[in-house]
Order: C-alpha cells, then sequence, then structure tokens
C-alpha cells in the first residue's frame, strides 16, 4: 500500500507510449469493459485504424467440416435415430460417405421409427447402366433404412466402365441388415472385397445373383457361405473366377438351399456339382447347368442325389456322353422331377433319352432341342417311359420324322395335353394311313413352326387323330393347301394362329368362323396374303366373343374394317393391321367404333393412314395403345 501513497508522478506510473506494442492490441484490454477500474492519464495517443477497434465484434464464418472425419462419425453415430442421420447424408457427399462407413453395431442409439405400414425389409430397389454409381447406392442405403430397410437390390452396370465399386457394396452392407435379395450383373469393378463387405452385413440374405462379375473369386462366394446360412438361390453366370471351392463351401453352410442355375463359369467342375447335390438332398428343388465343362459324373450325381428336384435343366454340356444321361435316368434318385430341359447336348441319344424317360416316371413337361442324334426310336420310347407328360416339344431335332411325330402321340397316354415342333426338318407328310382305332383324346394344344414338309395329309391325320383341339398354331407352313385347313373344322377351337401360312382362304376362314364362332376368341392372320374382306364379313356375323384378332399384310380394304362394325357383335380388344396398304383414312369411323372396346391396335406401315389420322385416334381412343 505504501507505493500507492508514494505516488509521485507519471514515471512512477505510467510510461510515455502505449502499452502493447502493437496498437491493435488494446482491444484485449478495452474487451475488459467495466469490471476493471483503472487510471489512465492523458498521453498522446497512436493513431487507431477505427475498423480494428469493431474488429473484434464481427462474427467469423465457422465451419463443422474443420472438425477431422473422427469426429463427424463420432457425432454422426449418436444421432437418435434414421432419419437424422439420412438427413445429414445428404448435406454433402463427403458426409454422405462417413454416414454410410457405419455399421449398425457402431451406432450408440438405435431408435425404431417404423410405422405399420412398414415391413422389415420390404422395399425394391434397381439401378441400371449410366444411373449404377457408388453415389446412389450410398443414397439408397441411407433413404431406406428408416423406411422399413431395403429387401431387394439389384445392379446391371453399362457396357463401358463400371461407376460400381466395392465402396457402394460398402455401403448397402453397412446400412442394410435386412437385405434379402442382391442381384449384380456386368460389374467388372466390384471384387471380393464388395461382397465381404455384404456377407458381414446382410446376415438375411437369401438370393445371390452374380453374373459377369469377373473380378469376384471362391473367397467372396465362401464369405457368403459361412454368413449368409439362410441362402435360397444362387445364380452364377459368366464369373470366370469362380469355381468348385465357392461352391463346395455353399454347400456346406447353405442347407436352405432350393436353387442353384450355373452358366458359363469355367472353373466349375465334377467337384463343385458332387458337393452341391449331396448336401441339398433334400431342399434342391431347382437346377440348372449351362455351359460347363462337366462330365457324366456329374449327371450320375444328379441322378442319385436329386431326390427333390422338381425342374432340371441341362445345356450346353460338350463333355457330357450317352452313359452320363443312362447312368442319369438309372440312378432312380428324379422320381420328383416335374420339368427336363436339354438342349445342345451331343450325349442325347435313342438310348440316353429311353432311359432318362424310365427313371423319371411323374415328368410332365419335356424340352429336347439341338440333338442331332436323336431319332424317332428314341423320341417313341421316351414317350413310352413317361406315362405322366402332359407337354412336349421339340427344337431343331432334325432325324425326327413324321412317324416320330405320330408314334409319340399314339404312345404318351391320355395325360398329354400340347405337342410342339421348331425347325425340325425331317418332319414330311405322311403317305401311310394310322390304325382306324388309334386316337389322342387328351391332346388340347398344338404348334408346328417353321417345318417345310409338313403339309395336307397331316393335318388330315390330326383332324382325326386329335378331337379335343382347341389352340392351334401353324407357322409359316407354306405346303399346307386349302384343303388341309378344312379337315380341322370338327375340332372345337378356341386359339388360331396361321401365321405365314400362305395357302390359308376365304374360304377356310369362313368355315372356321361359322363352325367355331361361339368359341373362338384369339385368329392371327398375320402375313396370309390371300385373306380379303370376305374373310372379315364371315367374322363379323359369326364370331361373337373373338377379343384379339391379326390381320397383318393380309389383303383387307375399308370395306373389310367397316364390315367389322356392321353386326354389332364384336368386342376385340386387340386388332392389329401392320402393313395393310389397302385400309385409309376412310377406316377412321369404323376403328373409332371399334375403339369403344379396344386397348391395343397396330398400325405400324398402314401408309396409306396419314398421321393426323393416327394423331386422332390417340387422343379419341385414349385408353387404348395405339402402334404407328
Amino acid at each position: 500500500m505504501s507505493h500507492i501513497y508514494s505516488f509521485a508522478g507519471e514515471s512512477d506510473f505510467y510510461r510515455s507510449g502505449s502499452i502493447y506494442p502493437n496498437p491493435k492490441d488494446a482491444n484485449l484490454f478495452l474487451s475488459l469493459g467495466s469490471l476493471v477500474d483503472c487510471y489512465y492519464p492523458p498521453s498522446k495517443r497512436s493513431r487507431v485504424v477505427a475498423p480494428s477497434v469493431f474488429s473484434a465484434f464481427e462474427e467469423k464464418p465457422v465451419s463443422i467440416d474443420v472438425l477431422p472425419d473422427e469426429c463427424l462419425f463420432e457425432i454422426f453415430r449418436r444421432l437418435p435415430g434414421p432419419q437424422e442421420r439420412s438427413a445429414c447424408a445428404f448435406v454433402s457427399k463427403h458426409w454422405l460417405t462417413l454416414v454410410t462407413s457405419i455399421r449398425q453395431s457402431e451406432l450408440d442409439v438405435v431408435v425404431d421409427n417404423r410405422t405399420e405400414d412398414d415391413c422389415e425389409g420390404c422395399l425394391s430397389r434397381s439401378l441400371d447402366g449410366k444411373k449404377a454409381t457408388d453415389v446412389r447406392l450410398a443414397a439408397i442405403a441411407v433413404g431406406t433404412a428408416g423406411r422399413g430397410g431395403l429387401g431387394k437390390l439389384s445392379i446391371r452396370g453399362s457396357d463401358s466402365a463400371s461407376k460400381v465399386s466395392d465402396l457402394g457394396l460398402r455401403s448397402i452392407g453397412r446400412s442394410c441388415p435386412s437385405l434379402g435379395s442382391l442381384s449384380l450383373c456386368n460389374l467388372s469393378t466390384v471384387t471380393d472385397s464388395g461382397l465381404l463387405e455384404i456377407a458381414e452385413g446382410c446376415p438375411q440374405l437369401e438370393k445371390l445373383d452374380l453374373t459377369r462379375c469377373p473380378s469376384i473369386t471362391d473367397k467372396g462366394l465362401v464369405a457368403i457361405a459361412k454368413s449368409c446360412s439362410n441362402l435360397s438361390e444362387l445364380t452364377l453366370e459368366a464369373c470366370s473366377s469362380i469355381g468348385d471351392e465357392g461352391l463346395q463351401a455353399v454347400a456346406r453352410s447353405c442347407s436352405k438351399l432350393k436353387s442353384v442355375s450355373i452358366k458359363n463359369c469355367p472353373l466349375v467342375r465334377d467337384q463343385g456339382i458332387a458337393a452341391l447335390l449331396s448336401n441339398t438332398t433334400y431342399s434342391l428343388t431347382k437346377l440348372r447347368l449351362q455351359m460347363l465343362n462337366v462330365t457324366d459324373m456329374s449327371l450320375a450325381v444328379v441322378g442319385h442325389y436329386g431326390l427333390s428336384v422338381t425342374e432340371l435343366v441341362l445345356a450346353g454340356l460338350p463333355y457330357v456322353t450317352e452313359k452320363g444321361f443312362w447312368v442319369m435316368g438309372n440312378g432312380i434318385g428324379l422320381q420328383k422331377l416335374n420339368s427336363l430341359t436339354i438342349t445342345a447336348c451331343q450325349g442325347v441319344t435313342d438310348t440316353g433319352l429311353e432311359s432318362v424317360g424310365k427313371g423319371c416316371p411323374n415328368m410332365k413337361k419335356a424340352l429336347i432341342s439341338k440333338s442331332p442324334l436323336l431319332s424317332d426310336y428314341g423320341l417313341v420310347s421316351f414317350a413310352k417311359g413317361s406315362l405322366s407328360l402332359e407337354s412336349i416339344q421339340l427344337e431343331e431335332c432334325h432325324r425326327i420324322t413324321q412317324f416320330g411325330f405320330f408314334g409319340s402321340l399314339l404312345n404318351c397316354g391320355a395325360k398329354l395335353k400340347a405337342f410342339s415342333m421348331v425347325n425340325c426338318l425331317g418332319i414330311r407328310d405322311l403317305t401311310t394311313r394310322l390304325p382306324a382305332s388309334s386316337h389322342c383324346s387328351g391332346l388340347r394344344s398344338l404348334s408346328v413352326r417353321n417345318c417345310p414338309g409338313f403339309g395336307d395329309a397331316n393335318l388330315a391325320a390330326l383332324g382325326k387323330l386329335c378331337p379335343q383341339l382347341e389352340d392351334i398354331e401353324l407357322f409359316g407352313l407354306k405346303g399346307v393347301t386349302e384343303s388341309g385347313f378344312l379337315h380341322l373344322l370338327q375340332n372345337s377351337l378356341v386359339k388360331v394362329n396361321f401365321s405365314g401360312c400362305s395357302g390359308l382362304t376365304d374360304r377356310v376362314v369362313s368355315a372356321i368362323s361359322a363352325r367355331n364362332g361361339l368359341t373362338l376368341e384369339v385368329l392371327n392372320m398375320d402375313g396370309c396374303i390371300r385373306i380379303s374382306d370376305a374373310s372379315l364379313v364371315s367374322i363379323a356375323a359369326n364370331c361373337q366373343i373373338l377379343s384379339d384378332l391379326d390381320l397383318s399384310k393380309c389383303s383387307v380394304t375399308d370395306s373389310g374394317i367397316q364390315a367389322l362394325t356392321s353386326s354389332g357383335k364384336l368386342k376385340l380388344q386387340i386388332l392389329s393391321m401392320a402393313g395393310c396398304s389397302a385400309v385409309t383414312d376412310k377406316s377412321l369411323p369404323a376403328i373409332v367404333k371399334l375403339g369403344s372396346t379396344l386397348l391395343g391396335l397396330n398400325l405400324q406401315q398402314c401408309r396409306s393412314i396419314s398421321t393426323s389420322t393416327v394423331d386422332f385416334l390417340v387422343e379419341r381412343l385414349y385408353k387404348c395403345d395405339i402402334l404407328s
């Protein structure tokens, strides 16, 4: 205190000059305000610029982005619910990446904000082409988290460089634990790392489809098998790095597997197929093996362990011989098989197919395609052994002749309802009569497409052999004449397709419409150039329930179209006049009248119908889809 009372003057308390070396530092002292009481004698002051005095009161911009990612991560994971995290994620791509990097197990607060209308894993999303990017996947992952969760995701990359990588799958894996179905197609940049994220974060996965994903190897599939024990459907196509090791892991861990489809995977061999079948004997119901380097051993395993298989597809198996099919048929394991498809397998011979027919007593549907060694004997033997067959389809089996065709009809039994032949060049017209007592009373549908040797004699035999035919398709049979078609009049026809049959005439159509006017629902005469307005007059007068009529490239005119409206009975839903150059704008009133019931109208290549007429029809027939 003595120092205070002994104060003598300026030099003892205040030295000349500023207290602070820098005049701007005086602001620190001034900020103390009224809380400090001090003596500051007058002196020569330094010049102070005014803005620097008030700079202490100016608000400087502050950004949360100055925080390191570790701090932002901790903030995001402590947000109360998915809606809040979603709001933050859409602030920037940087924040979106941070939010989607949070695993479900790392969330500090878990709040279920689902409503009664939400269901877990009920949302479905699909990204195609250029829309398939990592950013969109991250947005989907965050956006669906608060609305029940993503249940189904399909990603199809473009032919160019894919914009989906492991980072996008990481977002899905860490934010979509309810994902049940995942399809990846044409994604060369996705590797095992992305699939490992899915395996770790999506344990409920049930369906996995990997198509043209060359960078995914057995390692990724093994991870899926170990973490996703509920896997029930697996599809692998053109995955050049996946082989037996991955399939063996799936066989060991996925006991609920019901459907397996493997196509064009060169590393898949007999060991992988054997492991699958032997470990899923009582669960696997659908099996597709296409374009694989498997041998007879795989078919032997299928025939022995496929106790639950109901649908089997074997296509493009170059190393499978006759022995493989014979062993499969004699394995007595395919008792439940309902549907069999065999395509481009050189091992399909008469002996092999006969064995398969006997070994599959409950088979109802069979499709045999591109089998050059199969002859009439094999087809008839197959028909005799498969007494439960309801449908047979043959494609490009050129050693099958008319004798094999009619022989299979006579030996299939009463359950056969449909028979189809496509591009079978060995078919010719019958030269002998069938036994008078022969019949195939169960057949309801017959389709013969592009078999140029099929003629009038075969149709005459079919008319007697199959009196219950309802649906008949004769496509591109230029050898059938008017007399051949007339043999079908005794049938009660419902659906008739005579496309490309140049021998069809107005007389045939008039007879069919008069005989089947109360049953005929579909009539296709595309490319039948001998059909004119006379046929349309008969159709209008007799067909009361016809709903689908195709007149494409027929010789009809405005008068024929007008005739369709004359009786008032027709209530067409589909009408095609594509390529009818004789139909002009004069048919507009008739088309408008027919349009009251039309749902589809084809006016393509109708050169005599103007654009203004088409525009008027589009505006007037607003319920009808119009092609022009």
